[in-house]
């Protein structure tokens, strides 16, 4: 007998085979209207193409812009993307899912679209739509990264700042700068604002703060006037580079080691000249060089409820993002949860410590959620909902599980 998520979740699928359907007959519109046009002599594709968006926003009650990415998907998946759109038509994929797989493989070259798509429809029948970002992304930038050097130098020369004023005496703030000053930016204000919150007499929001906090360091140069606890705060990023990678002379060199790429938390793969200048810079940068057959797992076992430093630090890294199904809050930005309750024996090691947003958090402790480490499976998180359903939310870079052997025994 279905109960009513089971109800809903058919219902989606339903709904998203008749939205394939739906794409397949916009393009089966375009390509009859081009057609028409052809046998009356008239060969201005454009134009056609414009009659039949407007054509199509006036009878969906939508806008042409709308209506529009509409008809670039729906040609895109019926001739570009077969595949795709067969998974989508059985519901396998979601719209979005869908949607995102083209606008991250229209920007490849043909070789690797090829090469990779089959890579991309299985992540993307495999996980929800914000972990499949995060993996198609994160597969992108791995195929491309022996050209991401030279690629970012040609967009380093378009940096740039531009103001777009808003109604109500408001205006937006535009900057084109490097990913990696970009996040360390977005880091430093983040840390600052909370800082700023921890005041009882705070209303602001989080985002006020934030803007707030933005306007005082480029005006004024520094906040350390508003409270105490924001002075001295400094922007920390976390760079992950595999050790034998800094031995490459460059980014080819290294991608044809089969050696991964240098990746800034939050940001994704960067040139292997920046991360060797970033490895060797001053205090600010998280350093956290990783070796192909070798890992490590920290305890303070009861000894202590709050995890040193060290021990925080690999668990968020180990996570990358809040362990909640689904979450894409940078485990920076998380709370350090004992998976076991301190109060029920848990300890403080990293097999039993996960990031998890101030909401997730709070979810798992009174939401009626049940949480478990997987065993072996260096960092895997198990969510059982209150109904039962099962989901496991695995992390970002799975840490090899040691134990120690006993006197006598052979090594585990």
């Amino acid at each position: 007998m279905l109960d009513a998520l089971d109800e809903v979740a058919e219902a989606d699928v339903m709904m998203t085979s008749l939205a394939a359907r739906r794409l397949h007959k916009i393009d089966v519109l375009r390509r009859e209207a081009l057609a028409d046009a052809a046998r009356h002599g008239r060969e201005l594709t454009e134009v056609i193409e414009r009659g039949v968006r407007l054509e199509l926003a006036a009878r969906l009650r939508i806008t042409e812009h709308v209506a529009g990415r509409l008809i670039r998907y729906a040609s895109a998946l019926t001739h570009d993307y077969p595949a795709v759109m067969a998974s989508f038509r059985l519901a396998r994929m979601t719209q979005q899912h869908a949607e995102l797989l083209v606008d991250g493989f229209d920007q490849l070259e043909p070789d690797l679209r090829d090469r990779l798509l089959p890579e991309a429809i299985d992540l993307a029948e495999a996980h929800p739509v914000g972990s499949f970002r995060r993996e198609l992304k994160k597969m992108i930038d791995a195929a491309r990264a022996v050209t991401l050097a030279q690629r970012h130098e040609e967009a380093l020369s378009a940096r740039r700042f531009v103001v777009e004023p808003d109604a109500d005496g408001m205006s937006w703030l535009h900057a084109y700068v490097p990913s990696v000053e970009a996040r360390a930016i977005e880091t430093r204000i983040t840390a600052e604002a909370k800082a700023l919150l921890n005041d009882e007499s705070e209303t602001r929001t989080l985002h006020q703060a934030r803007a707030d906090v933005l306007c005082d360091l480029l005006i004024d140069g520094e906040t350390s006037y508003r409270t105490p606890e924001s002075r001295g705060i400094k922007a920390t990023v976390v760079v992950t580079v595999p050790a034998l990678a800094l031995l490459a002379t460059g980014d080819a060199e290294r991608d044809a080691a089969g050696l991964a790429p240098a990746v800034v938390e939050g940001v994704g793969p960067i040139p292997l000249a920046r991360a060797k200048e970033l490895c060797g810079s001053a205090d600010g940068w998280m350093r956290v060089l990783t070796h192909p057959e070798t890992g490590a797992v920290l305890s303070v076992g009861r000894e202590q409820y709050r995890p040193p430093a060290a021990l925080a630090r690999i668990a968020k890294w180990r996570a990358d993002r809040c362990m909640a199904p689904g979450c894409g809050i940078p485990a920076s930005r998380c709370e350090i949860d004992h998976t076991i309750a301190w109060e029920d024996g848990g300890h403080t090691s990293l097999d039993n410590l996960a990031p998890l947003c101030k909401g997730h958090h709070t979810v798992k402790h009174h939401g009626g959620w049940r949480v478990r480490q997987v065993p072996d499976s260096g960092g895997a998180l198990e969510w059982t909902s209150p109904a039962g359903r099962q989901y496991v939310v695995q992390p970002e870079r799975p840490v090899p599980v040691f134990r120690p052997s006993h006197a006598g025994d052979a090594p585990f």
